[in-house]
C-alpha cells in the first residue's frame, strides 16, 4: 500500500512516527498523524488554523491527554533523589552511548513483539488503510496528505478526532475543504 503514497504523504507518516518517538509515546496514534499533517499539509494546516488549532496547540492537547512518559518518570525519580540524566550518563559511560535507550526498546511485550515507540496503534493503522479507500472514493490513483486527513475523520474515534471535537473544529467543513483540494470547483 505504501507504494501508492505520495512523497508528501510518506513524509507525514514519517513525521508522525518522529513525533511519537520525540514525545516518548508508546505508539504512533491518530493524534501524531494529525500533528504531522498540521505541520506538513497546507490544506489541513489552514483548516485547523481557522479553528484556532496550530501545531503547537495541537501538540499541547496531545500531551494533555497522553502525557510525556519520560518526564513523568523523571519527576518520580527526582522525588526519590535520583537524577535521571546522571543515571543515563553513567550507563552511557559504562555500556556505550544509547545503551539505556536500546535496552528499553528491545524488551518484548506479551505477544513477542518489540515494545517501545515507533509502532502504529490499531486506530492509526486503520487510518492508513482508510486513506487508500478515501483515495479510491475520490478516484485518485495515489494517496496524498488530504486522504490521510480524510481517513482520520472517517475513522472518527481516535484521539485526533477527540481533540478536534474539544477544540470545536467543524469536521464537516474540514472534510469539504480536504475533498475540494482534489476536486477544485
Amino acid at each position: 500500500m505504501f507504494e501508492r503514497f505520495t512523497t508528501e504523504a510518506r513524509a507525514a507518516v514519517v513525521a508522525a512516527r518522529t513525533h511519537a518517538v520525540r514525545l516518548g509515546h508508546p505508539r504512533v496514534g491518530t493524534e501524531h498523524l494529525l500533528l504531522a499533517l498540521a505541520e506538513l499539509d497546507p490544506t489541513t494546516a489552514a483548516a485547523l488554523a481557522g479553528a484556532g488549532l496550530s501545531p503547537a496547540s495541537l501538540e499541547a492537547a496531545i500531551v494533555a491527554h497522553v502525557g510525556r512518559p519520560l518526564e513523568t518518570d523523571r519527576a518520580a525519580l527526582a522525588a526519590l533523589g535520583i537524577d535521571l540524566d546522571r543515571v543515563r550518563d553513567a550507563v552511557d559511560v559504562a555500556f556505550g552511548p544509547g545503551a539505556l535507550l536500546d535496552a528499553r526498546h528491545s524488551r518484548r511485550n506479551q505477544r513477542g513483539r518489540h515494545a517501545g515507540t515507533g509502532r502504529f496503534s490499531a486506530r492509526a493503522r486503520k487510518v492508513l488503510e482508510l486513506s487508500l479507500r478515501e483515495a479510491l472514493r475520490l478516484k485518485q490513483r495515489s494517496i496524498d496528505t488530504e486522504h490521510l486527513a480524510l481517513a482520520i475523520l472517517r475513522e472518527g474515534r481516535g484521539l485526533a478526532c477527540l481533540i478536534l471535537a474539544e477544540h470545536h473544529v467543524p469536521t464537516d467543513e474540514l472534510r469539504d475543504r480536504l475533498e475540494s483540494a482534489h476536486h477544485p470547483a
